[in-house]
């Protein structure tokens, strides 16, 4: 794993200075940039550990600085060096800079990449039972999932299954609920019939989708505005803030809170790494995501409330979806429930129900 990890780091380097021989380009990996500034006061660290070996590790994501993916980074990174008196350094590599959210789990996995923040989505084909995590219309409020995701009686499961494939899961935060942006105003079940909506290309979306009578349609993000703005497609389904942050309210007279993923955010890191670690390095990491965790949720939660006032102020509806018709789109999904305890099984299926009745 050390051979592999030199390497990689060595071909960081070749390629920045090649890159500099050649003239004023952009190097092809660029320095860590500085951390944004963050949109409340930062956490707080607690106290300095004392006796903390030196260290330097790499941490990637597939997203810009300024979404709660970007500020978990930054901040986790500020933290590790604040609480192990500046002898940890985390290198933040954001928006893609290594690669996207598969290629870099993929690169955590074989230790070239020390950490990445990112969605359980893309992680699904290294870890299959990460699926639970498509239960969709499965969480009322983002505080119910919230005390689900620190319930170690059913986290314990999921912690397990990262650790199998050679990940340490240090925590999930997450950017709210995935909702609906459309054309077509939601009010009732029958609303949802024939709507043609983008969505990732995940069976148990698509599934989710057809159930509810929609048609759902894959597509290259980057497609996604001009067929939205050209009527190739009615709706898409995102968070708020990547609603706000492509403008797709601009091309959408409605938003829908259908709520029907929380969109999660992971910290993990190579476990093999975080083992040859010190207690007290690992200490330090362990305190800095136990901070850093509730402080992002404190972040989406602002940020949501930001951007619902963006897009009620341009003019878009936005409508609640309410209990009684909440209801009917999870009996409608059934059959994707089925779905996804059949890849699971009943042991993990059965605990995040246990966590879901316990903590409501």
């Amino acid at each position: 794993m050390k051979t592999r990890k030199i390497t990689f780091i060595a071909l960081i380097l070749v390629l920045a200075i090649a890159a500099t021989a050649c003239g004023p380009a952009t190097p092809a990996v660029p320095a860590a940039p500085a951390a944004p500034a963050a949109e409340t006061p930062a956490a707080d660290a607690g106290d300095v550990i004392e006796g903390v070996e030196a260290a330097t590790f790499i941490l990637a994501n597939a997203s810009p600085d300024d979404t709660v993916t970007g500020l978990l980074s930054h901040e986790f990174a500020r933290l590790v060096g604040e609480i192990s008196g500046g002898a940890m350094v985390i290198d933040v590599f954001p928006n893609s800079q290594l690669g996207g959210d598969a290629e870099i789990f993929t690169n955590v996995g074989v230790g070239e990449i020390d950490f990445i923040v990112g969605t359980t989505a893309p992680q699904v084909p290294t870890i299959p039972n990460l699926a639970i995590f498509d239960l969709p219309v499965a969480f009322p409020t983002p505080a119910l999932a919230r005390r689900v995701l620190d319930d170690d009686a059913y986290m314990n499961f999921i912690r397990a299954e990262y650790e199998v494939a050679g990940y340490k899961l240090f925590g999930m935060a997450d950017q709210g609920f995935r909702v609906m942006s459309s054309n077509i105003a939601i009010r009732s079940m029958s609303d949802f019939g024939g709507v043609r909506i983008r969505t990732m290309e995940n069976p148990y979306h698509l599934a989710f989708w057809t159930a509810l009578g929609a048609s759902p349609a894959p597509m290259a993000f980057a497609e996604v505005f001009i067929a939205l703005q050209q009527g190739t497609i009615d709706a898409q389904e995102n968070p708020h803030e990547v609603i706000v942050a492509n403008a797709f309210y601009e091309v959408q007279n409605y938003i829908i809170h259908t709520n029907h993923l929380l969109h999660t955010i992971t910290l993990v890191m190579n476990n093999p790494r975080f083992q040859s670690l010190s207690p007290e390095q690992q200490q330090v990491l362990e305190q800095a995501a136990a901070t850093v965790i509730p402080w992002a949720r404190q972040q989406a939660d602002a940020r949501v409330q930001d951007r619902v006032d963006t897009i009620a102020a341009s003019g878009s509806e936005v409508i609640e979806i309410p209990a009684d018709l909440m209801a009917e789109m999870l009996e409608a999904a059934r059959p994707v429930y089925d779905m996804i305890r059949d890849v699971v099984g009943e042991n993990l299926y059965g605990a995040l129900m246990d966590s879901i009745e316990r903590n409501s």
